[in-house]
């Protein structure tokens, strides 16, 4: 099967925006120009749900093969190459945490865990799944206390090293817990088996992309609305701006509805942009930072942030300054993407992750 470019360059459109968010979230960025902040705060929550969907794309490809022969050794190499690879991003990730808290890595690897032993059900059970996740996340906040551990106001967790604290971080209450957040890598899936070069099934998926969208997003903007103050309804303020949010915290499904909805429309958007205009060389190069995100997601951290904390501009910065830092990146990011695969076929922690998990 040849390389669809479109996925590539969704998966740098991913990784840009992960800066954009992550630089904000480390320089403290909270003042500035006002539009700036605003451009900003669209990436959150938005970007990284789209990295965790493409990812599912990715095993679904990755596994169509073996699901397809329905043959046992098949289906059981390939499920055994996915549990390996998981449990190097589990060991990279924690290996990453203590130098960057609000890493993904581990989390995927748990993700990955869960679709080793999925990617074989039907495309129907593979939704409800999916929804099985999203919806299992409120029924554990009624029993649990979602807070425990949040510093909210500076989006810091402690108590990580500990046993309880380990567990409720992955499974709960971390930056992108397993319920609800595997729900986006299972919807990936099977998302991953349509045929998304198809114009019909393309133009299906982004109606129904933007009608649950628009009415998740105007639905809830009505429902806060409503609520005013919450005084009406014996709650303040700011529990009603937390409960009927379409924010990452806390990731209640009107926040997985949106972001899902908007990474799909995001998705087909590139699969469009990139066939309409196979020549383009800034797609073809943008495609190419797409296929070296692992090694750039790690790199943002360790190369872009730890630069800019031995200068001594990483902390308590305006958001204009994080923005332009974050271009910077991104714009380094694709010239070393495009100089490396004119020599390699694939990034330095690519290469390394392949190799392992043969």
């Amino acid at each position: 099967m040849s390389r669809i470019i479109g996925f590539d360059f969704a998966r740098a459109l991913a990784l840009f925006g992960m800066v954009i968010v992550n630089f904000k979230l480390a320089m403290n960025a909270d003042n500035g120009t006002q539009m700036l902040l605003s451009f900003a705060h669209l990436f959150e929550g938005r970007a990284s749900a789209l990295f965790v969907i493409l990812a599912g794309i990715g095993i679904a490809f990755l596994t169509k093969k073996a699901r397809m022969s329905g043959a046992s050794e098949d289906i059981q190499k390939v499920r055994w190459s996915l549990i390996k690879r998981a449990i190097l991003l589990i060991v990279v990730g924690f290996a990453y945490t203590p130098i960057w808290e609000a890493d993904i890595l581990h989390f995927y690897g748990f993700y990955f865990l869960f679709a080793a032993f999925l990617f074989t059900v039907s495309s129907k059970k593979l939704l409800l799944i999916a929804m099985g996740f999203v919806l299992a996340f409120p029924l554990l906040w009624a029993f649990f206390d979602y807070e425990h551990g949040w510093d909210l106001a500076n989006l810091s967790y402690s108590g990580f090293w500990t046993i309880d604290g380990m567990i409720r971080h992955i499974v709960f209450n971390g930056f992108h817990p397993i319920f609800p957040w595997c729900g986006f890598l299972i919807f990936g899936l099977w998302l991953g088996r349509l045929d998304l070069t198809s114009s019909k099934v393309q133009r299906n998926l982004l109606l129904w992309a933007l009608s649950i969208l628009i009415v998740t997003e105007i639905g809830f903007y009505m429902l806060r609305m409503w609520a005013g103050d919450g005084t009406s309804i014996g709650m303040t303020k700011d529990e009603i701006d937390f409960l009927l949010s379409t924010s990452i915290i806390p990731p209640l499904p009107q926040y997985m509805l949106s972001a899902g909805s908007s990474a799909v429309i995001v998705v087909l958007a590139c699969l469009k942009l990139s066939s309409a205009m196979p020549t383009s060389r800034v797609i073809e190069w943008i495609s190419k930072t797409g296929q070296l995100t692992l090694t750039l997601y790690v790199a943002h951290v360790i190369v872009g942030m730890g630069t800019l904390e031995a200068i001594g501009l990483l902390y308590n910065q305006s958001i204009n300054f994080s923005l332009f830092a974050a271009l910077v990146f991104s714009i380094t990011s694709i010239i070393f993407s495009v100089l490396w695969l004119n020599r390699f076929k694939a990034g330095p922690l690519e290469t390394i992750f392949k190799k392992l998990s043969q």
